[in-house]
């Protein structure tokens, strides 16, 4: 019985959330053919704008699948630039169609657009928590998308399921919910017969030996069950509960009932930014480590000084995200790096004591500070 009364305490800590994220897929706001179905974007929001009693950030899919019809394109294209028209169009319908669909409550959305980018580095991230703080604070609902219109590849989440979890990181929330077109995690295919919903997800122990399948049914998003799983480990070790089901239980989800997979909390709840750097941001290079320097970085918390770096990997300027890897090329850390690639070679294995006096003041500094680095466990 204990675990039956363990189960309620956190559907319990669901109900009574109060600062949401909740992330719903394309394929649960567009037609088959492509192009917004403004009843399904509707229901959605009248689901979401009952909850008067609740601040709740939309990190909302769709913008290219809304684009694809005023285009003429009959599929979601391939090709980044082509994805990023459509992207451009469908941007202003999805926010236009969810404007008109708030209004009928009385309600405002406002646009945030963010690339990882925005928020690895530490000004772009401050910014980015006081916009969408400042929106909840008046009453306004944030519709968050990831910059399609201008991400690259390298600077691109991939998938808005790992972008919500972050969002609810950044916004400091107290619970995720994962709409998509599949009503939980099951044990296997759940097409198939003899398969069952995953009720509930204390840790990674738990979905040992499960089957996980990929891409969503509709096939005119990005992320399949893997991102949406991998979302909820993020969020939970983050101290954030999940829950991961379908756009038609969203209501039964927000209230806590018995509905798709809740993935309980694996970790503390910390306000930094250091699980962006970790999970959102692309590493530009790679700065090898001799072994004194790994042991420092890893085992004592060091920020990573000239004197400990061997070699340096690719193009990159300061305040990129840069790998820090030990002799065997495992990456043992992520940082923000203080120097572009090309002034590192001259740098290497010296003391900031003789660079400054060589070079100016400018060259006593780390290479990665401790605050711009996270370790990566394997």
């Amino acid at each position: 019985m204990a675990g039956a009364s363990g189960a309620a305490g956190a559907r319990q800590e669901v109900a009574d959330a109060r600062r949401i994220v909740v992330k719903v897929g394309s394929s649960s706001l567009t037609t088959a053919a492509g192009g917004l179905d403004a009843d399904r974007v509707d229901a959605l929001v009248d689901v979401l704008a009952k909850h008067q009693d609740k601040e709740i950030v939309l990190v909302s899919s769709g913008a290219i699948a809304a684009g694809l019809a005023p285009l003429g394109l009959e599929r979601r294209p391939r090709d980044l630039a082509r994805q990023q028209a459509a992207a451009s169009v469908g941007q202003g319908l999805l926010v236009a169609r969810y404007t008109a669909s708030f209004a009928r409550y009385g309600r405002r959305v406002g646009q945030v657009l963010l690339t990882s980018d925005d928020t690895s580095r530490r000004a772009h991230y401050r910014n980015a928590y006081r916009t969408l703080d400042q929106l909840l604070a008046m009453g306004a609902v944030p519709i968050v998308n990831e910059n399609d219109t201008v991400a690259t590849d390298e600077i691109r989440f991939g998938d808005n399921d790992r972008l919500a979890a972050l969002v609810a990181h950044l916004v400091r929330a107290d619970l995720l919910v994962l709409l998509s077109d599949v009503d939980g995690l099951y044990d296997g295919d759940p097409a198939k017969p003899g398969t069952s919903r995953i009720a509930e997800v204390r840790g990674p122990e738990d979905l040992e030996g499960v089957s996980i399948g990929s891409a969503g049914k509709a096939g005119v998003g990005t992320g399949g069950m893997v991102t949406k799983v991998e979302a909820a480990r993020i969020a939970a070790a983050a101290g954030i509960p999940v829950v991961l089901t379908s756009a038609v239980h969203a209501a039964e989800a927000l209230a806590g009932g018995p509905t798709g997979t809740h993935f309980r909390r694996t970790g503390r709840r910390s306000a930094d930014r250091l699980l962006w750097l970790a999970h959102a941001s692309t590493p530009r290079g790679a700065l090898v480590l001799d072994d004194g320097a790994v042991r420092a970085v890893v085992e004592r918390h060091s920020s990573l000084l000239p004197a400990g770096i061997a070699s340096v990997e690719g193009e990159f300027s300061a305040g990129d995200p840069v790998e820090l890897r030990d002799g065997a090329g495992r990456a043992v850390a992520r940082g923000l790096v203080n120097f572009d690639a090309r002034e590192i070679p001259r740098l290497i294995g010296r003391s900031t004591r003789d660079l400054a006096r060589e070079l100016g003041p400018a060259y006593e500094r780390e290479v990665v500070h401790r605050d711009d680095l996270v370790l990566l466990h394997h």
